[in-house]
């Protein structure tokens, strides 16, 4: 599996990761999926973690993330094209992503952490599947 793959595996609802997987791996199609980011409500609820309201910066995501394992580069699906498909720096990836409005998943350790911005600023989430 690739990272996009395990990502959907790990976060996304079981209902919808399958028909997801489909539109983003088909190029044709995969705008259809993207566009959908800003107002996603396909997360498992279980591997939501809230962001405190005083750490809603990239710099304090980014903080949040390394310490719970964040390596130095991620991979963005993003509604904004210029960002999605692409792997980098994960400091660059938030300074870009954060409080933009663009729907973006960030998988940071494919399968294990990633990062969720929405439209708006309570639509902001660290993914990480853990034990339950």
């Amino acid at each position: 599996m690739n990272d996009e793959e395990l990502f959907l595996t790990a976060f996304i609802n079981k209902a919808r990761r399958e028909r997801l997987a489909e539109l983003l791996a088909n190029p044709k199609r995969r705008r259809q999926a993207t566009s959908a980011l800003a107002h996603f409500h396909e997360l498992d609820p279980r591997w939501l973690v809230e962001i405190p309201h005083h750490q809603q910066s990239a710099t304090s995501i980014e903080r949040l993330l390394r310490s719970k394992g964040a390596p130095d580069t991620c991979h963005l699906i993003s509604e904004s094209s210029d960002l999605d498909g692409r792997s980098l720096p994960l400091a660059s990836a938030l300074e870009r992503v954060v409080g933009q409005g663009m729907g973006t998943l960030i998988s940071c350790i494919p399968g294990k952490l990633g990062f969720f911005e929405g439209e708006g600023p309570s639509d902001r989430y660290i993914l990480e599947r853990r034990a339950i």
